[in-house]
């Protein structure tokens, strides 16, 4: 198959582009050319933020593309237009964010989403950012298009810095502030699994939405960071902490404490999604200890310093906020 990649050169994209690859599929990649594009593809540059950042794309033909753009939707309507008869499928990688908040628990691809518009030109409101993104999507390319609402992504080459904090975090060992309950329920994904089940339902000829995320328990919180104590070989010692306290030291759940959502609507909302409709059809997710040790080979081969998104919010607790707590 010949596969269009836009993006490819980190996370999510070069993912998908080297599962691609690995099947010995033709891959081209379109992006701005500030990162390098995986060995064996074509790359094509443009900016899709520009009027005339597309012209790299007005020729050839492809079996499929995948799109991984989180900014305004209008850029994925004028892609999708364009490429719209000279495509096969267009997979495009939502999110879980896209449901009306808050939804049912468990819920399904049925359930509620937000608004959206695919002609919006901002980005402001990523749930419905990414819902316009999808809209542009199946305005073109109709039940061609294929729609990935994935839940947390993590793995090598993540340029978020959940997983990636929470390794940098434990590898310094000492007491570290683990937020509880430790048999908290966590849904998410290894970017590869997400990657191989993509590449599959192109070659499917799926079409529709599908929630990418691992079942409901598929690992613990505890489970996740005793595989980063494991991953690092660091003498680090755990202190669960109950989320009433860890709330009460004004700490931000999510961001200040990736990963963690304390028991509530909010954690409800992230972690109880139904993907029966994915694993139908072949999701499957690797242990979670796998994902963690896999992850810090990466991130040592980078020098411990992991990439960061320009556009998203840097992660983690202050060492001297999560001292204060210890204390306390």
């Amino acid at each position: 198959m010949k596969l269009l990649m836009l993006g490819g050169t980190e996370f999510v994209g070069r993912a998908v582009t080297e599962a691609a690859l690995a099947r010995g599929w033709q891959v081209t990649v379109f992006h701005r050319g500030k990162h390098a594009a995986p060995e064996g593809v074509t790359s094509l540059h443009g900016d899709r933020g520009d009027a005339a950042g597309l012209a790299a794309l007005e020729e050839g033909e492809w079996d499929a593309v995948v799109d991984t753009w989180s900014g305004a939707p209008s850029a994925v309507r004028d892609t999708a237009r364009l490429l719209a008869g000279r495509v096969g499928r267009y997979a495009y990688v939502s999110s879980g964010s896209v449901y009306a908040s808050p939804p049912s628990a468990p819920y399904g691809e049925q359930a509620p989403l937000v608004t959206g518009s695919p002609d919006a030109t901002d980005a402001e409101d990523y749930a419905q950012a990414k819902r316009g993104g999808e809209l542009a999507a199946t305005e073109a390319f109709g039940d061609r298009a294929l729609l990935l609402r994935a839940g947390l992504v993590l793995g090598p080459y993540e340029n978020i810095g959940r997983l990636p904090w929470w390794l940098g975090r434990i590898a310094r060992g000492g007491p570290v502030l683990a937020p509880g309950p430790r048999e908290l329920a966590l849904q998410y994904i290894d970017v590869r699994d997400l990657a191989v089940w993509t590449v599959d339902a192109l070659e499917a000829g799926l079409g529709g939405a599908y929630n990418l995320v691992s079942e409901a328990g598929h690992a613990t919180m505890g489970e996740f960071l005793e595989s980063c104590v494991q991953a690092t070989g660091a003498d680090a010692e755990l202190r669960w902490t109950a989320p009433e306290d860890v709330l009460a030291a004004g700490i931000e759940p999510w961001i200040e404490l990736p990963v963690w959502l304390p028991p509530g609507e909010a954690r409800d909302a992230v972690y109880s999604t139904d993907v029966s409709k994915a694993r139908a059809v072949g999701l499957r997710c690797r242990p979670v200890a796998e994902t963690v040790a896999d992850t810090w080979t990466w991130l040592q081969s980078l020098g411990g310093v992991a990439p960061q998104r320009p556009d998203r919010p840097m992660v983690g607790l202050a060492p001297e906020r999560e001292a204060a707590v210890l204390r306390g």
